[in-house]
């Protein structure tokens, strides 16, 4: 929801967990990092507009997406350019696909991943069922795609939602547009080398065997409200950002919701709700991190809130971006964040790099 207080809101010091905590306003070209009091204490400029988010390496590097003025501009989620920045802002890798978009990983390999989108063939895009008549892509229907390339940028590993999926059996949300089909937000890999993906606009969540290209799991509910930011946990629970979007088919009630899904059951084994439901609401973008001391850190992307609660739905570390969107950017005005990820000071991402005085 929108807040009338800007940067740190609150701290709980005993309960929340200690650290250093990274994000990326959309439509800026930067990246910071604030300590638990919610001063800045880096920044990484980069050289042009950010393409969704940036998060540190165990080597203390920042891997970052930049938004490019070539493939599809007029879908959201844009990037086209991976970089690799060194702590003082040196670009020590890069990778350019114009059809770049949301989420992108280092694989335990060194390899990387990224979502991508492709053009449907016309077979593949006459299949695809749901979403609103005549609202296709003017280049037709834009489908996913998933690529993992090594260091050299060498193609190692692809899958195709329109060669490798049964899309019958996906249809779009009734309500949705027919320009894309799946929109994934997020790609994780697994330490099998599978992959967990969320497609957005077909409420879908599935694991891709490395190996078949299958669908070794897959949940697809209305429930689950256009999600994001599909989360394998150490306990093999999966974490999910629950929008709400259009929640009049099936979706949650007047907000968001983090679920912990146990994937054995598809039961939702833990849950947060604002109290009452339309204090936390977010219907596209954001995220979650599940903390070692057991909290969730929170991105309510809208309104650019990051905030971490502990298992009983306690706040205990509330602040709000300061960095709102220029004019001059496709998402016009706003707060806008699309994930955060938080570092304990004696990580190896963040251990001997600041002063002794970050606080």
């Amino acid at each position: 929801m929108l807040h009338n207080k800007l940067g740190l809101v609150s701290h709980d010091a005993e309960k929340a967990f200690s650290g250093y905590t990274i994000f990326s306003p959309m439509g800026r070209p930067s990246t910071f990092l604030i300590n638990m009091k919610g001063d800045v204490v880096h920044e990484w400029e980069l050289p042009v507009m950010a393409g969704n988010y940036a998060y540190l390496l165990p080597n203390g590097n920042l891997l970052a997406a930049q938004r490019t003025p070539d493939g599809p501009a007029d879908l959201p989620g844009k990037g086209g350019k991976l970089i690799e920045m060194d702590w003082d802002g040196n670009i020590l890798w890069e990778f350019t696909d114009h059809f770049q978009n949301h989420d992108f990983r280092r694989c335990a390999n060194g390899n990387t991943v990224y979502a991508a989108w492709e053009v449907m063939p016309e077979e593949a895009a006459a299949r695809v069922q749901g979403g609103r008549a005549g609202t296709e892509h003017k280049n037709g229907i834009y489908g996913d795609v998933v690529r993992e390339i090594d260091p050299d940028g060498k193609l190692v590993w692809e899958w195709s939602i329109s060669r490798d999926v049964e899309i019958e059996k996906y249809p779009l949300c009734a309500i949705e547009h027919r320009k894309e089909f799946g929109h994934i937000n997020s790609v994780q890999p697994l330490e099998n080398g599978d992959y967990l993906i969320s497609c957005r606009n077909n409420h879908l969540i599935a694991i891709i065997d490395r190996e078949t290209k299958d669908f070794s799991w897959s949940m697809s509910e209305m429930a689950l409200g256009h999600q994001h930011d599909a989360t394998m946990l150490d306990n093999g629970n999966i974490l999910v950002f629950v929008n709400g979007a259009h929640s009049v088919y099936g979706g949650p009630k007047f907000g968001s919701r983090i679920h912990e899904i146990d994937p054995n059951t598809k039961e939702v084994v833990w849950e947060y709700r604002g109290s009452p439901p339309y204090t936390f609401h977010s219907p596209f973008i954001s995220g979650m991190e599940r903390l070692s001391n057991g909290n969730t850190l929170i991105c309510e992307g809208q309104w650019g809130r990051l905030f971490e609660v502990t298992p009983d739905s306690d706040i205990v570390w509330d602040y709000v971006s300061p960095y709102f969107n220029g004019k001059d950017v496709p998402y016009a005005e706003g707060n806008f964040v699309f994930r955060c990820y938080r570092y304990a000071a004696d990580s190896p991402e963040i251990a001997g790099r600041l002063p002794a005085d970050a606080g």
